[in-house]
């Protein structure tokens, strides 16, 4: 399974930002697949989930309300919409997959993608 994220950039303090992750080498079904992040400086961090049949959706505190994850099985891809960006926003994205059951830890995830800049300006 191979996994390509694109969509990053520079934004201003309350703009949108959408990311893709594209899936290939494998069937797409059967997977979880989760955003992470990670800031300069510190730990990759959990985004937010999506179950293989796109029915439950897990965020973070930190995005409830601001990002939306949803994902196109037919396309193999997965996408977040972000919303209302703020600085503390800014890291890189990485898009992720594993298995069948959902987990918030980095060291559960089979396959990762390259990730993606996301730069929110004040």
């Amino acid at each position: 399974v191979q996994l390509q994220a694109s969509g990053g950039g520079l934004v201003q303090t309350g703009g949108s930002l959408r990311l893709s992750c594209a899936q290939s080498g494998g069937t797409f079904s059967g997977y979880v697949m989760a955003w992470f992040r990670q800031a300069p400086g510190k730990e990759r961090e959990f985004v937010t989930a999506v179950s293989w049949s796109g029915d439950s959706t897990y965020y973070a505190d930190s995005v409830k309300g601001r990002f939306t994850i949803s994902r196109d099985n037919a396309k193999n891809t997965l996408y977040l919409e972000m919303n209302s960006l703020k600085p503390e926003d800014t890291a890189v994205y990485y898009c992720a997959a594993r298995y069948l059951t959902y987990s918030g830890y980095v060291e559960a995830y089979d396959y990762w993608g390259h990730g993606t800049q996301v730069t929110v300006s004040s």
